[in-house]
């Protein structure tokens, strides 16, 4: 009788499928490599890293004349000295020859108000006289000052030149201008002339004293008012502090006059308090002095470097800086000089200065240009970059200045290819950063005037993302900040921007390695619907194409759900099918190329060609959508389907790709364990048994073990027992139970087990020695593999099932049999007291559940048609 009938076995099921403990535990992966369906394995696709450091790879999809260049020139005249005056607070509408600026009355008289010009022809000279004004300052004669003590001349401080003080009282830019008109200006007078009653004795007190301490400590807190300057500068210009009858020799703060305009307060520009004033010349003047006359790079390096240091403490970045355009009038002159070294510090200095518009974008360039060359990336680390590149992203305005945030998100993107700068990234929380941009971008709808040209951004933020990817750090942050939604949601939008979905699919192919954000990405329930119409809008493009299947192969090897899924999507089936004809075609035909132009007696390429990593991708997830009971049923019906799997096998040798051959035999073994009606399985039974013939000899041993599973299975069916007998197959797997290998033992054994099903089969075990090389398995391997020890005593009780004497059954094997049997019986002896509780736990119920009904029946069956028992001793294993 055959053992399928016994009430401890289920007799539709496999001979391998065998029930197990419920629970899970550690120890069942062990036997993971048995289970009659299986998920595979694969290699992420490899990525080569990109030769050169470029805004857009060599791959890109993007015509040159269609995207932002990656090379350019850049000299001072990039930059605008126009847009680098501070910012007022209230843009004034345009003054009429009427002024509308009124002053409050105040108790000295003698402060010297200046009035608008009063015709179109005096402002023309103002204006010229401006334009000579700043001419001159930029050709340097400003900085060529010398700095007069103030014991050497009672009616001079130190100012940038003649009548600033009253400059500072004025409310418009054309006053402004006026002014300097009047005002002569040359190389020997460069200090402000305040007010000829402030004494030797009171600048001295002022400047020595206690309220020249306070002037200098600079970065002490200082409250801001409604109109967002410091409280402490409101109207308190220089020319104010008079020294009046009866006060202290102290300057005074006193408020002096306020100015008033109709409908505003005081928020027309930016007011320059004294102790900026006095700042400026005593700490800020020599350096820029220093920046003009020195032509050392590493001297101009230092001198950038104190300079930012000097501003920093002086509280002088940003926008809010009076004498700004001068300062950056400088540096952008020292872009010329062409120095990486020096133009970082350059950059990073401008940058703080928060300027905008066309020198934004012209300093984010200057930091792109030197974070291109690879061999900056030490001094990069140095200086800081990175926090001035990143603030740029999180303040800029996104409409704006999308065209300077590209080239700074590029330079960003430089940086994430140096292993101490992307460490760096994520300490300084760029990920969310970067994430909350891609938010905006993605809020960017596509009528928008704007979205095309953010594509370009998203490119570069992308590809940053990716490297960053790397980091396990950077992982959890990408999962806690929800960059699955919004990647998502840009690869939705940008389905036609091929450059954009292969850096997305990129992260996604990294991220979907790992179980938890495989979890998050599964439960994103449009992701399977963008995959699949990115796969059919983009089915030629292998780099796009095999990343997404790599992608969805994660998803389906751990989670029932996924596959489901998956599978329930309109088209996913016919998507893969799509996708298996066509780059099997393009197989075919690299395949036919190769022996035309290299001819038949080269060796293959080792590693497998663009088209067969494909195919191996495609593969394995068709074999993890299998492990899905009304998955793999509806897919060993498919005909389509197992044509292709059998093609492979056909055309393509292990020796050729043998992950590719592997993995299709694997396929095929998990499909041919569902006995549905229509089966294509079945029905191709012995051509597939053909093709696995051509597996089974050759010298590959993980190939000869896959051929074997699927014989294991097949073999259920009487043709291919009779095919198996014809072949002389089953000599090869008597043969393999010397291999010494549980697996292939286990697997040889499976289908020894289904052929001595066959009353006139079973006699075929005697030859070669078949039952004494099933006994040497069943000492040398059970106390250890429990699982393989029920397969042996169920083979052995199904060829003894006509036994009619014992010694014609087993012949000499049977007293090795009967001790073997019974020490494995025995339940101290059988199971190893050593291993640790888990495991123990799971060989104990296995052998109570699986084992020992077996083999005590078997046992029992020997003994009835045994005349005597040996005496022997029976020893622990």
């Amino acid at each position: 009788m055959q053992l399928a009938k016994n009430e401890n076995t289920e007799k539709a099921e496999p001979f391998y499928r065998l029930s197990v403990p419920k629970q899970k535990t550690t120890s069942e992966i062990i036997n993971e490599a048995r289970n009659g369906l299986r998920t595979l394995r694969t290699r992420r696709p490899f990525t080569p890293t990109e030769d050169q450091r470029k805004l857009f790879g060599s791959g890109s999809s993007r015509a040159p004349q269609n995207r932002p260049a990656s090379v350019f020139s850049l000299h001072a005249s990039s930059f605008d000295l126009a847009e680098s005056r501070p910012v007022s607070g209230v843009r004034l509408r345009p003054l009429d020859h009427k002024p509308l600026v009124t002053f409050a009355k105040d108790e000295d008289s003698s402060i010297y108000l200046p009035k608008p010009p009063a015709n179109a022809a005096q402002i023309r000279k103002v204006s010229s006289a401006r334009a000579r004004l700043f001419g001159r300052t930029s050709q340097g004669n400003f900085l060529s000052a010398k700095m007069v003590p103030p014991d050497q001349n009672e009616e001079k401080l130190n100012s940038e030149e003649p009548a600033m003080m009253n400059n500072l009282c004025r409310s418009d830019n054309n006053c402004l201008a006026e002014q300097r008109s009047y005002t002569p200006f040359n190389a020997e007078s460069r200090l402000l002339i305040c007010n000829e009653r402030i004494s030797r004795l009171e600048r001295e007190d002022f400047l020595k004293g206690t309220a020249g301490k306070f002037l200098f400590q600079l970065r002490g807190e200082r409250s801001v008012s409604s109109d967002g300057r410091f409280a402490d500068e409101e109207q308190q210009f220089p020319c104010d502090q008079i020294k009046k009858p009866g006060t202290s020799s102290s300057w005074p703060r006193s408020t002096g006059w306020k100015r008033r305009v109709t409908g505003l307060e005081d928020e027309t520009r930016i007011n320059e308090s004294e102790e900026e004033l006095i700042f400026w010349h005593i700490k800020i003047l020599p350096i820029l002095h220093e920046l003009k006359k020195e032509d050392n790079i590493e001297n101009l390096c230092l001198a950038c470097t104190k300079l930012y240091q000097t501003l920093n403490e002086g509280n002088m970045l940003g926008k809010r800086f009076k004498r700004r355009s001068v300062l950056l009038n400088i540096l952008y002159k020292l872009v010329d000089i062409n120095s990486d070294p020096l133009c970082l510090k350059l950059a990073k200095i401008i940058l703080a200065m928060k300027v905008n518009g066309k020198n934004l974008l012209s300093v984010c360039k200057l930091a792109f240009k030197i974070c291109r060359n690879e061999k900056n990336d030490y001094i990069i680390q140095n200086d800081r970059l990175l926090d001035c590149l990143l603030e740029v992203l999180r303040t800029e305005d996104l409409h704006k200045n999308n065209e300077a945030l590209l080239y700074c998100m590029g330079a960003i993107k430089f940086m994430s290819g140096n292993a101490v700068l992307l460490n760096e990234m994520v300490n300084k929380g760029a990920i969310e950063m970067l994430l909350q941009l891609m938010k905006q971008i993605n809020n960017i709808k596509e009528n928008d005037t704007y979205f095309s040209n953010l594509g370009h951004l998203l490119v570069q933020l992308t590809a940053t993302l990716r490297n960053l990817a790397n980091l396990p750090p950077a992982r959890c942050q990408l999962l806690c900040n929800g960059a699955v939604s919004e990647l998502s949601v840009a690869l939705e939008q940008r389905m036609n921007d091929k450059d954009v979905c292969t850096y997305i699919v990129r992260i996604f192919s990294k991220l979907s390695s790992y179980d938890d954000f495989c979890a998050a990405l599964a439960d994103c329930s449009r992701c399977y619907i963008l995959f699949l119409a990115l796969l059919n809008k983009h089915q030629k493009q292998q780099d796009l194409v095999i990343r997404i299947i790599f992608i969805l192969g994660n998803l389906t090897a751990k989670n029932n759900q996924a596959r489901e899924q998956f599978f329930k999507e309109k088209g996913s089936v016919n998507t893969l099918i799509s996708l298996f004809q066509t780059y099997h075609e393009l197989d075919l035909n690299a395949q036919k190329w190769y022996h035309e132009r290299a001819g038949e007696g080269k060796d293959h390429p080792k590693h497998p060609s663009e088209a067969e990593d494909v195919l191996i991708k495609l593969i394995r997830v068709l074999a993890n959508l299998s492990v899905h009971p009304s998955v793999g049923a509806a897919l060993a019906a498919a005909h389509h389907v197992v044509e292709l799997l059998v093609t492979v096998l056909e055309y393509k040798s292990v020796d050729d790709c043998e992950e590719l051959v592997i993995n299709t035999a694997i396929t095929i073994n998990n499909l041919s364990y569902y006995k549905v009606k229509g089966s294509a399985v079945q029905d191709k039974k012995l051509h597939i048994a053909e093709m696995l013939l051509k597996l089974l000899m050759s010298n590959n041993m993980d190939g000869v073990v896959e051929a074997i599973r699927v014989f294991g299975n097949l073999s259920q069916y009487h043709e291919i027992r009779d095919f198996i007998v014809q072949k002389k197959i089953y000599k090869f797997m008597i043969a393999l139970l010397d291999a010494k290998n549980q697996d292939v033992c286990f697997s040889a054994c499976g289908v020894l087990l289904n052929l001595a099903v066959d009353k006139n089969k079973r006699a075929l075990l005697m030859e070669e020695g078949g039952t004494g090389k099933l006994v040497d398995c069943l000492r040398d391997f059970g106390p250890s593999d429990w699982q393989l020890a029920c397969l042996i005593c169920k083979t052995l009780w199904n060829y003894s099932e006509n036994i009619t004497s014992v010694a014609s059954c087993f012949g000499e094997d049977t007293d090795t049999l009967l001790v073997v049997l019974t020490a494995l019986l025995d339940e101290e002896l059988a199971l190893d007291e050593s291993l640790d509780r888990d495991l123990r736990d799971y060989h104990k119920l296995y052998w109570e559940r699986e084992f020992k009904p077996v083999a005590e029946n078997l046992l029992d069956r020997i003994r009835s048609h045994h005349s005597f028992l040996p005496t022997m001793t029976i020893t622990p294993f």
